[in-house]
């Protein structure tokens, strides 16, 4: 087997940049406050981090709405900020990601301004523009992810442009060759500073149906949905060309920085998903598998999905697992607070690379937020509110939680007395030690990165499977339950616990089952 890349043997740790750390008190999160934490960082163990975009913007909307692709915003530092936080990650073996926000800019944008001044401007083919119908109305039906008409009517030029998200987000024309390569330079950019890779945002829109043709309705949606869930998104997700058009980025990540790495978030059935592998080419090194982030937590739909998952990877692919990110509930707010041990240890002992969302290490559950006072757009517009799981992260139980001298941009939870690292640090079985313990074993244990993944258990409220390789066999073993409940090991086969998610236990001897404690999880090694 060829040596292993760097985003394969390790953990990747995915920071909302406004929330992990202000170090200049304005209540916002910003690179040199991200460098402050880099030695927590590598004490964790993580070797990747991934930042949600700092790039110009109005931050109407996380800063997804991207005003300059190659300049930092000001409330974040600057390039030089950019620059020394690349040198001091690199210094402790740390890669950086960025996201790379393709599908749509802001509406600020140099770009967009130069589109819209007029029909015949250069530009104005690098967005989305259609005439009116002849009644007025919009183009077709398509419908924003925020709600209403995903067309917006510009007065100045009288057409419509497209924005799948906010109107201030109009959507790039990717059919349009200078569009590709401006957007490859981005990539250039970035790529020469020393990122090692990125995560694409929301790649399944980046390619539209080139008649335009209507959305049919989706007889599946139910109240409470997003609003474009009201549509099959026929002609406006993972058209066409959208392999082709991943795997010419990936070629310029090749060419640039041989080693780089690239994610893509997708919410799409395994078969699907594992086609971003690429078939004729390379594609996405690791198109991410989010199932953990909405499947019903118990132990047979969980089951039930990594085994469906496992089994779809294709066999020279690597597979990859995340349970949080920024845009779905945490963990400890979906789950019983108790199981947020189970669900780390379901976590770090998946085949593949798990990536870790910040907080998600100290079991941060999410501030609820009336949706009057939100700030996420798609929260005041939909009650779907992101804003609880964006939260600052807590670094210790002072004021504002040690994440800022000032007001943070969004408050921080009530639990922060015993919910930080500075307490859970210094508290060896806290739910951070066990994070810590499980990157480790992760590190010495080469079976949790490269063995097969041999499902054995998964009957509510256990869930049980082998990894195994190379004459060496884990056993990892997860009681959902409120009770504690008896486990069968393997019959016939003697073993010992390597780690319990209460971080006791350590050697205990372990016959043909083992009873497991309310809400514990073991790792067994079979002798």
């Amino acid at each position: 087997m060829a040596p292993l890349a760097w985003w394969q043997r390790g953990v990747i740790y995915q920071i909302v940049v406004p929330s992990f750390r202000d170090s200049n008190g304005d209540g916002l999160g910003d690179l040199a406050g991200i460098i402050e934490k880099l030695d927590y960082l590598r004490w964790l163990g993580v070797n990747g981090i991934w930042l949600t975009p700092f790039y110009r913007s109005p931050l109407e909307e996380l800063g997804y709405d991207v005003a300059d692709h190659c300049d930092v915003d000001r409330r974040f530092g600057t390039l030089a900020d950019f620059d020394r936080l690349v040198e001091e990650a690199h210094g402790r073996d740390l890669r950086v990601l960025l996201d790379f926000v393709g599908n749509h800019t802001a509406a600020e944008h140099a770009w967009f301004k130069e589109s819209r001044s007029s029909r015949d401007n250069p530009k104005r083919d690098w967005y989305l523009w259609r005439d009116a119908k002849r009644d007025g109305s919009p183009p077709n039906n398509w419908i924003s992810v925020f709600g209403g008409s995903a067309w917006e009517w510009d007065a100045t030029t009288r057409q419509f442009y497209l924005h799948t998200f906010l109107s201030t987000q109009p959507d790039l024309n990717w059919r349009n060759p200078q569009v590709a390569e401006a957007m490859h330079g981005t990539l250039r950019f970035w790529l020469d500073r020393g990122v090692d890779g990125f995560r694409l945002d929301a790649p399944s829109l980046m390619l539209k149906d080139q008649q335009f043709r209507d959305n049919p309705p989706n007889p599946s949606y139910k109240e409470g949905d997003l609003p474009d869930s009201k549509q099959i998104p026929r002609y406006t997700r993972n058209q066409p060309g959208l392999h082709f058009l991943i795997a010419n980025l990936r070629a310029t990540v090749d060419a640039a920085a041989p080693g780089s790495v690239l994610l893509g978030e997708f919410y799409l059935p395994f078969n699907e998903l594992v086609t971003f592998y690429g078939r004729k080419r390379p594609e996405l090194h690791l198109p991410l598998n989010l199932a953990l982030t909405y499947t019903d937590w118990n132990a047979d739909a969980i089951g039930k999905a990594i085994e469906a998952y496992q089994r779809s990877v294709p066999p020279n692919a690597w597979p990859t697992t995340t349970a949080e990110t920024h845009d779905q509930s945490r963990l400890a707010m979906r789950t019983r607070g108790a199981q947020a041990r189970v669900a780390a240890m379901l976590l770090l002992t998946q085949r593949g690379t798990p990536t870790i969302y910040y907080g998600e290490e100290i079991g941060m559950r999410g501030v609820p937020i009336p949706r009057e006072q939100a700030r996420d757009p798609q929260g005041r517009r939909t009650g779907r509110n992101r804003d609880p799981e964006r939260t600052p992260m807590q670094w210790n139980a002072e004021q504002h939680a040690g994440f800022s001298s000032h007001e943070p941009w969004l408050p921080v939870e009530s639990d922060l007395s015993s919910v930080n690292v500075a307490a859970q640090s210094a508290d060896p079985k806290s739910l951070l030690s066990l994070h810590r313990a499980l990157i480790a074993l992760r590190a010495r244990e080469p079976v949790l990165l490269v063995g097969a993944h041999v499902q054995l258990v998964r009957e509510r409220p256990l869930l049980a499977y082998r990894r195994e390789g190379d004459g060496r066999a884990l056993m990892v073993l997860l009681n959902f339950g409120e009770e504690p409940r008896r486990c069968e090991v393997e019959r016939g086969r003697a073993g010992h616990v390597v780690l319990s998610t209460f971080l006791d236990r350590v050697d205990e001897q372990t016959g043909d089952a083992i009873e497991l404690r309310a809400d514990e999880g073991v790792v067994v090694a079979l002798d």
